[in-house]
This record gives structure tokens, sequence and C-alpha cells, in this order.
């Protein structure tokens, strides 16, 4: 798996469960789901994502 593959499944995953614990515990669970689009719109513009900094770490190869 590749680094940005990694980034789009863990983001994915998070916005799953964000969904299923807005539904089943508490609305304010949304505020993950706003956390991590404006993660990818930021990485987006300049570069930096925490998380593909850790996949790299976690030896992931690059496309």
């Amino acid at each position: 798996m590749t680094v940005d593959a990694a980034v789009r499944a863990i983001a994915g995953f998070m916005v799953l469960i964000s969904v299923l614990l807005t539904w089943t515990v508490s609305p304010n669970w949304m505020w993950l789901t706003v956390f991590v689009g404006a993660n990818l719109l930021q990485s987006a513009f300049t570069g930096l994502c925490p998380a593909a900094m850790i996949f790299r770490k976690m030896g992931l190869k690059t496309a």
C-alpha cells in the first residue's frame, strides 16, 4: 500500500466512524468529519499532511 492510498483509506474510515458516532451517540461527533475534511483541504494546497508523515515514518512507499 502506498502513502496516498493509506491517507485516503484512513480519511474514509474516520468519516464513516464519525457518521456512525453522530447517528448513535451525539451530533457533536460531526466535528470529527469537519476536521478530517478541513485537513484534506489544507493538505491539497500546502502538501502537509500529518497522516502522510506518519505513514512515511512507518515505512510505506510513496507513489
